[in-house]
């Protein structure tokens, strides 16, 4: 096979070895435009785990690098005068030329062609049966066929430089310096005896208002040495990048992400393989690992496909596609934490620490003990307030008055096994069973103010007083039978209610028996099939506050702990406050506060009546053009604190069936945290929340002080429970009638975690590590 790889970076010459070493009757060629030995950048950052990796590919390669690599366990954290230290993170650092060589001599070591110099401006001349576009960030062969490979260049807040220094670093530092302009961090870490890597990184409004972009090259290396002078110990810094003048030595990074990585050109299918084809920010130290990963990914698809190089392509965009959407997501959590620091600097500086440890959510509270387990119990003792490691789900909470045993939520789930609006036998059991199972609080599902505000049929009320003490005898036995908390919460479906139960159809009118719908605008929410909603007029508004305030009395003679206001997912009083579903041109639409103003009049009449906690449920993002950003959550979550709100119940989307979310584990986490430090109010965060170690990590975080468990307390009423048998933890109370599985559970679970543990360290036997 004939292969051309252009561009002689890490990706390039690590396929074109890889290749050569495969089959030496590969006649395989390397052009570069760069001069031998040029190269830009200082060191690159690699995990054990990718070494284990390279060294599976091509030993010799794996040992020389490994040879020159710089090993560090640690991290360290500076911030506001306080420094965290924590460890078994297992990094290596190399300088790029150094890896450069050491590819290139492996490479003409095979009989790989180089060719330097070479500025290749087009494919159309070169002839061979496979062409590698690993020709980097810009690439022009991306550009080219950007038709075919549909690239996204997202370009970063933040600006960057790269710099290095003869400081010597024992530990991948971060280092945080506020100024009057706002906040910079310096990455720092020895990638050789004589050099670290210093990058400095700022947001570009911050940039801007430092006056950095009317610098001189020479002032803004001088700027960053003035500010970063505690952590660089008297030490110079310097850039290797002479053919940047000015500010132009600081950029924003680019995110790539490209649909297609393969274009057929007629002749040679044409593959894009590093920065061509997708980029990772810097601060998880991705680029290189995910460019050598592309290398040999494709080099064992087509040792797979024995020289169906068709077949080979397809294997590999397939597999190796979803490996680095992984990466780039958690690259995408990194990128934003690092450009809101601001908002993670109200946090204290231990809680700062972990959650920067913790931003790309793929290390996790439990990853972190098996890390360094002595920083982890000092965290729980810290967070705990006390001399006892406690997992943080299991810390209690304080709200209003009321204190709650665990971080653990038992969601508001639709069970609609109601009659006539009133609570059986069903949501004894339901609600028991879970409230028996550990959780700290109970939340019951919606619950509608009066027969027209009902999803179903089968949903739940509180309009009447009959209702009103079918509520009480459930709110009694969980009381009197558990030490959890329970929750009531109180909505109107607005547009989206006379629908059938959800196992005859979600969102689906009724055959028979429909009843007016009433929101905030004209309304039909699925499109040619709902029935239309009519807008409110000031008359229903009035008796639709009546009717809240009446469920509200109702639910505090039932003597539920806690309250919460529904405003979110496209029922009434979120028909309201997104733009999508109000087009009023009276004072309850247009901007953002008219849009507040009547659930902001159901929520004081509410507070004026309820004295427990009051929380609201909000869409913090519609997920659709036009509709309720992040941004514009924030001021939700404002005004409703204004009013009096104790917590915000942050979910999102269900307010139009445009909607595109961005699903994934804890996928609606960080709008809880954007609010719960912005605003300065609790949360509780939503979504895909399933084990505890996710709990673990996000009250740990500071991303919220509650977590909502919804289906997985649908399949295991004693989840919680399970959860701190499955982490080791066997200080949770159990109900007296359960203790004897207590321990059988507690058993068994350690037995797994102990062959887990040795699986592990045999797995990183065989890979070296």
């Amino acid at each position: 096979m004939r292969i051309t790889c252009i561009g002689g970076g890490p990706a390039g010459l690590y396929f074109a070895l890889l290749m050569k070493k495969q089959d030496p009757r590969h006649e395989v060629t390397v052009l570069e435009r760069n001069r031998a030995g040029d190269t830009f950048g200082w060191g690159v950052v690699f995990s054990d785990q990718t070494l284990g990796a390279l060294r599976e590919a091509d030993p010799k390669t794996a040992d020389e690098i490994l040879q020159a690599f710089n090993h560090w366990d640690d991290i360290d954290v500076h911030i506001d005068g306080h420094s965290v230290r924590s460890g078994g993170h297992g990094f290596c650092g190399i300088g790029r030329k150094k890896l450069l060589n050491i590819l290139q001599s492996r490479c003409e070591e095979l009989g790989v062609k180089l060719v330097y110099e070479a500025d290749v401006q087009d494919d159309a001349d070169i002839d061979a049966d496979l062409i590698i576009a690993a020709d980097g960030l810009n690439s022009r062969i991306r550009n080219k066929y950007a038709a075919s490979y549909q690239p996204d260049v997202d370009l970063r807040n933040c600006r960057f430089v790269w710099l290095g220094t003869e400081k010597l670093f024992d530990a991948f530092t971060f280092d945080f310096q506020k100024t009057e302009h706002g906040w910079f961090q310096a990455h720092a870490y020895r990638f050789d005896e004589h050099t670290s890597t210093f990058i400095v990184e700022t947001p570009e409004a911050v940039w801007q208002a430092a006056g950095l972009a009317d610098m001189s090259k020479e002032e803004g290396i001088a700027f960053c040495e003035t500010l970063f002078a505690g952590v660089l110990d008297g030490h110079k810094l310097v850039s290797n990048a002479s053919h940047l003048r000015g500010s132009a030595q600081w950029i924003r990074f680019p995110r790539v992400v490209c649909r297609n990585w393969v274009h057929h050109n007629g002749r040679a299918p044409v593959v894009l393989m590093g920065d061509a084809a997708h980029t990772a920010h810097f601060s998880i130290g991705s680029g290189t690992k995910l460019a050598l990963e592309d290398a040999i990914a494709l080099a064992n698809d087509i040792a797979e496909e024995k020289g169906d190089l068709s077949a080979a392509l397809d294997r590999y965009v397939a597999t190796r596609s979803i490996d680095v959407l992984r990466i780039q997501n958690a690259a995408r959590n990194s990128t934003e934490w690092f450009e809101n620091v601001e908002r993670h600097a109200r946090l204290d500086p231990q809680q700062f620490a972990y959650s920067l440890l913790t931003r790309s959510q793929r290390i996790s509270h439990e990853n972190l003990r098996l890390r360094d387990h002595g920083y982890v119990e000092r965290f729980e003792s810290w967070l705990a307030g006390g001399d006892k490691a406690v997992p943080p789900m299991f810390t209690p909470f304080t709200l209003h008055g009321l204190t709650l045993k665990n971080r653990v939520v038992v969601s508001p789930m639709a069970q609609y096994s109601c009659v006539d609006g009133l609570p059986a036998e069903h949501h004894l059991m339901h609600l028991g069973a879970r409230a028996m199972g550990g959780a700290g609080l109970v939340f019951a599902e919606m619950t509608c103010t009066s027969p027209d505000a009902r999803i179903t049929p089968g949903c739940p009320g509180l309009w009447n007083d009959e209702q009103g003490a079918a509520w009480k005898r459930i709110v009694d036995y969980v009381h009197a039978s558990t030490t959890a908390k329970i929750a009531m919460q109180l909505g109107h479906a607005g547009a989206k209610g006379s629908t059938r139960v959800a196992w005859e159809g979600i969102d689906l009118p009724l055959d028979t028996g429909n009843w007016p719908l009433i929101s905030a605008s004209e309304q039909q929410y699925l499109e040619g099939i709902s029935q239309q909603s009519r807008a409110m007029t000031r008359e229903d508004m009035d008796r639709v506050k009546a009717d809240f305030i009446a469920a509200t009395r109702r639910a505090r003679a039932a003597g539920f702990d806690w309250l919460e206001l529904h405003c979110a997912h496209g029922y009434l009083l979120s028909s309201f406050i997104s733009p999508l579903t109000n087009q009023r041109s009276d004072e309850y639409g247009g901007s953002l506060e008219n849009r507040l103003r009547f659930p902001l009049e159901v929520f004081a009449a509410m507070r004026a009546i309820w004295t427990g906690p009051l929380s609201v449920r909000i869409s913090a993002h519609d997920w659709v053009a036009g509709g309720i950003t992040p941004q514009d959550s924030v001021l939700v979550a404002e005004a409703f604190k204004a009013a009096g709100a104790d917590l915000i119940d942050v979910s999102s989307g269900q307010v139009s069936k445009q909607e595109k979310p961005t699903y994934g584990r804890m996928w609606q986490t960080p709008f809880s945290e954007n609010i719960r430090n912005r605003v300065g109010i609790a949360t509780i965060a939503v979504g895909a929340i399933s084990e505890a170690d996710h709990v673990n990590s996000i009250i740990a975080a500071g991303r919220a002080d509650l977590c909502a468990v919804a289906r997985p307390h649908l399949a295991n009423p004693a989840w919680t429970l399970t959860e701190a048998a499955r982490i080791g933890y066997t200080g949770i109370e159990w109900p007296k009638q359960y203790l004897s599985g207590k321990q059988q559970l507690e058993r068994e679970f350690e037995r797994q975690r102990a062959q887990g543990v040795a699986a592990q360290e045999q797995a990183n036997k065989a890979l070296g590590v």
